[in-house]
């Protein structure tokens, strides 16, 4: 599959619809990383939690990928995704603006923060599997590789500033008020999203003898049937489990053992997020002369051993190098990941889409919850370095379904064969060739 052509060629930018996307991504993004700060330091500063807790907090962010990735993925190809994604931006500006109310009011609780995480995680697997399933109704296949590339630029550089403005915020406005940002920033999506003009979608068409169960065992066999959908799946959900341990310890870590204030702490995911940034605006070239195929194992094996620099940080000057090893980690992660989704993207039918993306979403998020769990157990029973060591040795283990897999052989992913709705994809053709995907 041949790399798309940079966004500032392919003219993505002078449609008006997807700036508007772009610019609803970017506002969401930049309130969601401004949270990534203000709401365990909410946790830790306020209401003074325990690492468990903490832990506990970051596992009901993303809880909803677990608990109901795989239906929504069948709820969400039977409706309209742009009134959906909308629809979820209200909810979570609303979820979140009910924090700094209630601790103004003086009555903000864990229980509280738990249920917010609740459903604000809700919402956001609705959102996201109709975010990834819309792109390819917005574009053509040949620009979907320059579409996320640019959707993930905006990404990374909300990661790279909204984490400098959480701390800001919190430093100045403390914890709980800093969270308005977050608010603000879904309603913003929102309003960008009712600005686009594209013509409505239509409802998709009920299939004959269709129900919820078969819609979601058609989505796990199309997935689990994919010789690199489930490498990538195994690959993916490895990653994020051990992410999810780093979410949950290291507000902790920097706040209580190597003495970090919160401004810093902002200023210190922000810098890590350049990484991220340069991955974002590099995916595309590197993509083109290393090989799609080729750049997606590459990626995670070339970048992953910096994480051991997480638990070799300390106070002072030492601090630093936890930057450095996430924004390493992070460009790896990002070029990884616009490689493997736009190919997601291209090899599945339409009316697959968004099961497709929430099988996936509930196989590599639903780990996001037990990493964090385990995090937050790791931290409390022992230490927070402890549980960044165990983290970053894990981290070196995350290629290995790569490298074990025919991607390891492979440049450029094939294009897919021609889709046949009517016929079982586990006998779908391929042509023959030992290295064509099984469209299945």
């Amino acid at each position: 599959m041949a790399p798309s052509p940079p966004v500032a060629s392919s003219g993505l930018l002078r449609m008006r619809d997807f700036r508007l996307l772009l610019a609803g991504a970017a506002a969401g993004q930049v309130g969601a990383q401004v949270t990534l700060v203000a709401l365990p330091l909410v946790a830790v500063l306020v209401l003074k939690a325990p690492a468990f807790e903490v832990g506990l907090l970051t596992a009901a962010e993303t809880a909803a990928f677990l608990l109901i990735g795989l239906p929504a993925g069948a709820w969400v190809d039977r409706m309209r995704k742009l009134p959906l994604m909308i629809r979820a931006d209200a909810v979570r500006a609303l979820s979140m603006a009910s924090v700094p109310l209630a601790a103004v009011a003086d009555v903000l609780t864990m229980v509280q923060l738990y249920v917010v995480a609740l459903v604000t995680g809700a919402a956001t697997v609705f959102f996201d599997v109709a975010h990834q399933s819309y792109l390819p109704e917005l574009l053509p296949r040949e620009q979907l590789m320059a579409g996320n590339g640019a959707l993930e630029t905006v990404r990374s550089s909300a990661h790279v500033a909204g984490p400098g403005i959480g701390g800001g915020l919190v430093q100045v406005l403390g914890a709980h008020l800093a969270i308005v940002a977050d608010a603000i920033g879904y309603a913003m999506s929102a309003l960008f999203l009712l600005a686009m003009k594209r013509p409505p979608e239509s409802r998709p068409e009920p299939v004959p003898g269709a129900s919820l169960r078969k819609d979601i065992g058609e989505g796990l066999r199309f997935v689990l049937g994919h010789p690199l959908l489930r490498v990538i799946a195994a690959t993916t959900g490895l990653g994020n489990f051990f992410t999810a341990m780093l979410m949950a310890t290291q507000t902790i870590f920097l706040v209580r053992v190597i003495g970090v204030p919160p401004f810093a702490i902002g200023l210190m995911l922000s810098a890590s997020a350049v990484g991220g940034l340069v991955g974002a605006l590099s995916a595309g070239t590197l993509a083109g002369r290393l090989g799609q195929a080729r750049i997606i194992w590459l990626s995670a094996l070339a970048t992953g051993p910096f994480a051991l620099l997480w638990p070799l940080s300390g106070p002072g000057a030492t601090a630093a190098l936890f930057a450095i090893g996430s924004g390493v980690v992070s460009f790896g992660a990002v070029v990884y990941n616009v490689a493997q989704v736009s190919f997601r993207q291209t090899v599945c039918p339409p009316r697959l889409l968004g099961r497709m993306n929430a099988t996936l979403r509930f196989l590599v998020w639903g780990t996001l919850p037990l990493g964090a769990v385990v995090g937050g157990a790791v931290a409390g029973a022992f230490e927070p370095r402890a549980a960044l060591w165990a983290c970053a040795i894990g981290y070196l283990f995350v290629p290995l379904p790569l490298l074990l897999s025919p991607l390891r052989r492979m440049r450029d992913l094939p294009a897919p064969a021609a889709w046949d709705d009517t016929q079982d994809p586990a006998t779908r053709d391929t042509g023959g060739h030992p290295e064509t995907l099984v469209a299945g």
